[in-house]
């Protein structure tokens, strides 16, 4: 019988000995729809056809109408790496709000998820995400909205909790690599990170939380993701912050903001990275943001309340250029 658990990490999910995966969240997914949602728009397009993977691009209505440029938003979601999908209703909601507030283009990315695709398939996933993106820069990609209406002078990463992990990691790549030859530098002009799930061993500082069941939990959620990892939290993917062997001097970018919740395990996490991103000679500027009182990505599970719309408000500013 195929009901032996092996791991309950209930109410996320559930692997049972037989290997198969429970997911008890992030599983429902809502339609694209051309119909507007708070004057916003939606379709789902195929980036990957080798691996059926897709993007959810969102566009402002009236941009639809006139052919505006608009700047670009690369989004991955979070998670954990497990749980979640591009065409959640949490991100869907999300998505649709953040474009309504900032009038950007979007593209939510979906990736493979873990444990049946182990880390770094997510990271090597949004890349090609990011590859596919930029092969409308000339205006000539196989997608007729980023052709017409993505501003590639203004393309920003973004992404919440496994999300933002991701996204530090895409700029960073693309400052190795060329996302396009069209590019005379990275090709993203900022990033934001959302409740970044970054973790270490040890405690990033005296005010990280120093509970050994719940720093075993936040572990053991990254073990699951990649399980053959002999590395543990010390792998540089997941500990960017306390790690010396990590040089984050190089970031692709110019601009950073770093968002974090006081009450998340996290949100020390979030506070080393903008330490350690300003006294590491990296050129561009960071700014952090931290909405007191609140827990872990509280903006999706309360997007209408006042600190979740206060979090949108700056989060659409950073795009819309407002940052000092």
């Amino acid at each position: 019988m195929d009901s032996e658990i092996a791991v309950d990490c209930s109410p996320l999910l559930k692997i049972y000995k037989s290997g198969r995966i429970e997911r008890l969240m992030g599983e429902t997914t809502v339609p694209a729809s051309l119909t507007p949602q708070n004057g916003v728009v939606s379709k789902d397009v195929v980036y990957s056809p080798d691996d059926s993977l897709s993007v959810r691009i969102y566009l402002p209505e009236k941009a639809a109408e006139t052919g505006e440029k608009l700047p670009l938003l690369v989004y991955f979601h979070g998670g954990g790496f497990i749980i979640e999908t591009a065409f959640s209703p949490t991100y869907h909601t999300f998505l649709t709000a953040a474009v309504s507030a900032s009038d950007c283009v979007a593209v939510s990315v979906d990736y493979r998820r873990a444990p049946e695709h182990p880390i770094p398939t997510s990271f090597d996933d949004s890349w090609t995400c990011l590859k596919w993106v930029f092969t409308h820069i000339a205006g000539s990609g196989s997608e007729s909205w980023l052709n017409k209406h993505a501003d590639f002078s203004k393309v920003f990463l973004a992404g919440d909790s496994a999300g933002a992990t991701i996204a530090h990691h895409m700029a960073m790549r693309a400052a190795r690599e060329k996302l396009s030859p069209e590019l005379s530098d990275t090709g993203i002009s900022g990033i934001i990170l959302v409740h970044p799930y970054f973790w270490s061993k040890t405690p990033v500082d005296d005010k990280e939380t120093k509970d050994e069941t719940l720093r075993s939990k936040i572990e053991a959620f990254w073990m699951m993701a990649t399980p053959n990892n002999k590395a543990g939290v010390d792998d540089p993917l997941i500990n960017v912050v306390q790690s010396e062997s990590v040089d984050i001097s190089g970031l692709g970018c110019g601009k950073v903001l770093v968002m974090v919740a006081e009450k998340d395990a996290l949100a020390r996490q979030g506070w080393g990275y903008a330490a350690k991103l300003e006294k590491s000679g990296w050129k561009g500027k960071v700014e952090l943001v931290e909405s007191e009182g609140e827990d872990h990505v509280f903006h999706l599970m309360r997007p209408d309340c006042v600190k979740a719309l206060e979090a949108m408000k700056i989060f659409a500013g950073f795009l819309k250029g407002e940052m000092q």
